[in-house]
């Protein structure tokens, strides 16, 4: 199984996504919903071509965090 971290973001009118691990794998959507279904979409296509061009899919090291400043900390 291959799992890899993604980011949505909001853009001007939309959301974007890509993944830290697949450099040039990104979607948009007119939601966040539909950015992230984009998103799955786009990575399982762009894992298959790398498995169909025999080229090795990167494993994840990508993690992501929340960090939780409380109000008057900066």
């Amino acid at each position: 199984m291959y799992r890899f971290l993604i980011v949505i973001e909001k853009a001007d009118g939309n959301y974007s996504g890509y993944s830290p691990d697949l450099p040039g794998c990104i979607a948009t959507g007119d939601t966040r919903n539909q950015a992230t279904a984009n998103m799955y979409e786009a990575i399982e296509l762009h894992v298959r071509g790398l498995l169909e061009d025999d080229i090795p899919v990167p494993e994840s090291h990508s993690f992501g965090e929340y960090v939780a400043m409380p109000p008057g900390a900066v």
